[in-house]
C-alpha cells in the first residue's frame, strides 16, 4: 500500500469557540490574507501565508457565521446571529457600515471588482523594469497594469467592489450598494428555505445560494431576481465554492462532494466521502485536487480526476467545519469545532500534481515583508492574541 503524504500544519490559536467559516483574499501587493468566522463573535484577520494574527474585529454580539474580504483586502464583511451584517475597514478594524436584519444572518459575499476604465499604452522602460514580461500584475486600490507584449501594456483604472450580498434565516437575499449604504437594499425573490451559503458568479450577474433545511443549489438571475436553475442534491448543501477560473462549482452535501459546470450547470463529477463532510475546496491553480473536511475531524486531499485519496491530515480535536485553498494553491486552511485554524502546506505545485517539500517546510510562495504586514497592522484595534474573552453567542 502506498504511503500517503503527511503535512505538518501551522496551528493558529485565538478563537475561544468553534471556527465556522474561512475566506482567503486574492493576492495583493501586501501578500494575501485569511479571515475567520467563529461562534465567539469576533472575526480575526491573519497573514494568509504564515497564519500570523493581525487583528480582531470587535463589535458583534452573537456568533459570526460567515466572513469575506474584498478584492484588495481593504474591507471585510461578516454575517452574525445578532441579526446584523457588518462591513469593516480591514486596515483599522473600524466598522464602516452595519446593516440590520430581522433574523440571523448566515452568509455574506462581496461582489467582484468593477472595471471602471481601461486604456492601452506603449511599454516604457520603467514599466518593463518593474513588471518584466509575462502575465504579471501591478495592483493597488486604484489601478491594475498588465504587460500584454514586449511593446504594449494595459492599464485598468480603479477596481471597486461595491455590492454586498447577504442571506439568512429570513429566507431573503439582500444586495446592499456600498456606494449608497443608507439606501434600502435590493431584495431578491424569496428563497424557498433558510439561506446557508451565498456567492456571486458570472461577473455579478448570477447569485448562487443554498439552504439549511433542504437540498439543492439555486442560481438566481440578478436582473430578474428569479431562480433560473437548481442543481439537485439529496442533502442540504453546507459548502458551495466557485473555482478561481470560473469553470466549476464545488459543493458538499451529506457525504458527497460534487463538481458542476459553472456555465452549463451539468454535473461533472460526484465522489462519495468516507464521512459526512461540511466543506470542500478545489485547488485553484491546476484544479487537479480538492480538499474536504467533516465530522471525523480529519482533513483529506483527493485527486480531482479519480476521487482517490491523496492525503489524510490529522490534528483537529473536533469536527472540521470549513476548508479553503489559498489563492495560489500552495496551502489550504481548515477551521474546526476545537477553535483552531490549521494551515497545511502542500509545497510548490506542479502540473502533474507532485508536491516537493523543502527540508525546512518553506514553499515557493509570495514573499511578504515585515513592512508589508506592518502597513496592514498599523492603526488596527489589536486585542492580545490568546486572550480573547468568551462572549455570548446570542442566537446560534
Amino acid at each position: 500500500m502506498d504511503k500517503k503524504k503527511i503535512a505538518v500544519p501551522l496551528v493558529c490559536h485565538g478563537h475561544s469557540r468553534p471556527v465556522v467559516d474561512l475566506f482567503y483574499s486574492p493576492v495583493t501587493p501586501d501578500g494575501f490574507f485569511l479571515i475567520s468566522a467563529s461562534k465567539d463573535s469576533s472575526p480575526m484577520l491573519r497573514n494568509g501565508e504564515t497564519g500570523d494574527w493581525i487583528g480582531t474585529f470587535e463589535g458583534h454580539k452573537g456568533a459570526v457565521w460567515s466572513v469575506c474580504l474584498d478584492t484588495n483586502a481593504l474591507r471585510a464583511a461578516s454575517a452574525s446571529a445578532d441579526f446584523s451584517a457588518k462591513v469593516w475597514d480591514a486596515l483599522t478594524g473600524d466598522v464602516l457600515h452595519s446593516f440590520e436584519h430581522k433574523h440571523i444572518v448566515r452568509a455574506c459575499a462581496f461582489s467582484e471588482a468593477e472595471v471602471l476604465s481601461a486604456d492601452k499604452g506603449i511599454r516604457v522602460d520603467s514599466w518593463y523594469h518593474h513588471l518584466g514580461m509575462g502575465n504579471h500584475k501591478y495592483r493597488n486600490s486604484e489601478l491594475t497594469c498588465a504587460v500584454l507584449s514586449e511593446y504594449e501594456f494595459i492599464v485598468i483604472a480603479k477596481l471597486d467592489t461595491h455590492l454586498l450580498l447577504t442571506g439568512g434565516v429570513e429566507k431573503v437575499l439582500r444586495i446592499y450598494d456600498l456606494n449608497r449604504p443608507d439606501a434600502p437594499p435590493r431584495e431578491v425573490d424569496k428563497s424557498p428555505g433558510s439561506v446557508r451559503t451565498v456567492t456571486w458568479m458570472h461577473s455579478d450577474q448570477t447569485i448562487l445560494s443554498s439552504c439549511t433545511d433542504m437540498g439543492g443549489v439555486r442560481l438566481w438571475d440578478v436582473r430578474s431576481g428569479k431562480i433560473v436553475q437548481t442543481l439537485e442534491t439529496k442533502s442540504s448543501v453546507t459548502s458551495a465554492e466557485v473555482s478561481q477560473d470560473g469553470r466549476y462549482i464545488t459543493t458538499a452535501d451529506g457525504s458527497t462532494v460534487k463538481f458542476w459546470d459553472a456555465n452549463h450547470y451539468g454535473l461533472v463529477k460526484s465522489y462519495n466521502m468516507p464521512c459526512t463532510v461540511e466543506s470542500a475546496s478545489l485547488e485553484p491553480k491546476y484544479g487537479n485536487k480538492f480538499v474536504a473536511g467533516g465530522e471525523d475531524m480529519w482533513v483529506r486531499v483527493f485527486d480531482f480526476h479519480t476521487g482517490d485519496e491523496i492525503a489524510c491530515n490529522k490534528g483537529h480535536h473536533g469536527p472540521v467545519h470549513c476548508v479553503r485553498f489559498s489563492p495560489g494553491g500552495e496551502s489550504y486552511a481548515s477551521g474546526s469545532e476545537d477553535g483552531t485554524i490549521r494551515i497545511w502546506l502542500t509545497g510548490p505545485l506542479t502540473h502533474d500534481g507532485t508536491e516537493p517539500f523543502a527540508a525546512n517546510g518553506s514553499v515557493g510562495k509570495v514573499k511578504v515583508t515585515a513592512e508589508d504586514v506592518s502597513r496592514k497592522i498599523e492603526g488596527f484595534q489589536i486585542a492580545e492574541e490568546g486572550k480573547t474573552k468568551e462572549k455570548e453567542t446570542g442566537k446560534e
